[in-house]
């Protein structure tokens, strides 16, 4: 499966029928959470999505307006709630997080879906929509595959239409070449070959004008009509930054796909390493004692915006698709431990260049995308 998405260019008429629909299915959704939760505290029942499906008809009997949504879009809305109860159980069952379901508000509430029929394109660059009309679509790549699903996405101001198509996989030649990436902040991604992606940092060069804007938007009345547009302006700036860091990481993505047929990674978690410094208290006094918060959050502002889980994501499913190989390994001493040797000294983030008793020298990070690809080299052999 491979998702195509493009931008939609609806009339103003349309936007209020794409809009009304986005809040009745928010409705839905919301109300039938609302169910789940009564039925099981009240009865001790858990509902499933067949038996709230069956309600359907009633639902538009009492609310006419439900008449005017495609039933498929009522049906997905439902599927969802029940993925969404299925993942709470399965966290239950594994001792993880639970994180019950959340009712959706107007701005967490994003998208719709057709999940097989109601929607058509046509020749002349239109996706037709059951219920709400034809609507202008930029076709700006080539759509591959028969269509399986039709979700309609807002992203602050603007439209989208994603399809998601099944496509045959679609092979490199073989390639026997391997390499060991190490993911920084100094570069964005050293190789074992010596080869360095240096870091964008997209984030940090649009910070000021966040800043600025987030500073325009605290200044506004709450409810108000210019505190909306304020708010409009941050999801502008604050869009522009997430699409140029996914442009950057496809991009770079691809390169390695195309040109290693083995891809080994350290098993990062970026969200573990940017969290937030703990409070240090002094035992006698009960006063807080510095914790280095300042630093830390500067460090964790720089991991969130390389976007590490990302990129590996990225050359994951585009190696799968490809027919290459991508593996992960034990971060440990990857980075303390000598390539040429295998002596383990430890070393300060400050000390960007690797220096053994054995006579190797290279840079910090070469030297740890050396040590992965070996670890990754051990790990296809056994």
């Amino acid at each position: 499966m491979k998702s195509f998405k493009y931008r939609l260019y609806p009339t103003c008429q349309q936007v209020e029928k794409l809009q009304w629909t986005l809040d009745r299915t928010r409705e839905l959704d919301n109300a039938a959470l609302q169910e789940r939760r009564d039925a099981y505290r009240m009865a001790g029942l858990s509902l499933t999505y067949s038996s709230q499906a069956t309600q359907l008809p009633d639902i538009k009997d009492i609310r006419e307006e439900y008449r005017d949504i495609h039933s498929q879009v009522l049906q997905d809305t439902l599927r969802r709630v029940d993925k969404a109860m299925q993942a709470f159980f399965r966290r239950v069952k594994a001792g993880s997080t639970p994180g019950y379901p959340r009712f959706q508000g107007r701005d967490r509430s994003d998208s719709f879906t057709y999940p097989q029929g109601g929607y058509s394109l046509t020749h002349d660059s239109r996706v037709c929509l059951s219920k709400i009309g034809s609507i202008k679509v930029t076709m700006h790549r080539e759509l591959q595959g028969p269509i399986k699903t039709c979700t309609i996405k807002r992203e602050g101001t603007q439209w989208y239409v994603v399809f998601a198509c099944q496509v045959e996989q679609e092979l490199l030649p073989v390639s026997h070449e391997e390499v060991g990436i190490d993911l920084g902040l100094l570069h964005f991604a050293t190789l074992s070959t010596g080869e360095t992606i240096e870091n964008p940092r997209y984030f940090r060069k649009g910070e000021k004008k966040l800043e600025k804007l987030h500073q325009a938007l605290a200044r506004k009345r709450r409810g108000s009509h210019r505190r909306k547009k304020a708010v409009q302006r941050v999801a502008k700036a604050q869009r522009k930054v997430r699409n140029q860091r996914a442009d950057f990481l496809h991009k770079e993505s691809r390169k390695l796909v195309n040109a290693y047929g083995t891809m080994v990674f350290e098993e990062l978690q970026p969200a573990n390493m940017s969290r937030r410094a703990k409070p240090k208290q002094d035992a006698e006094t009960g006063a807080y004692l510095p914790n280095g918060a300042s630093a830390k959050s500067g460090l964790n502002k720089s991991i969130q915006d390389a976007g590490w889980g990302q990129f590996v994501q990225y050359c994951t499913y585009k190696a799968a698709c490809a027919g290459r190989e991508v593996l992960t390994v034990n971060p440990r001493f990857t980075s303390q431990a000598c390539s040429g040797c295998g002596t383990v000294r430890k070393k300060t983030l400050e000390e960007r260049w690797h220096s053994c008793e054995c006579g190797c020298e290279l840079d910090r990070d070469h030297n740890a995308a050396i040590n992965i690809l070996r670890l990754g080299s051990n790990q296809q052999a056994s």
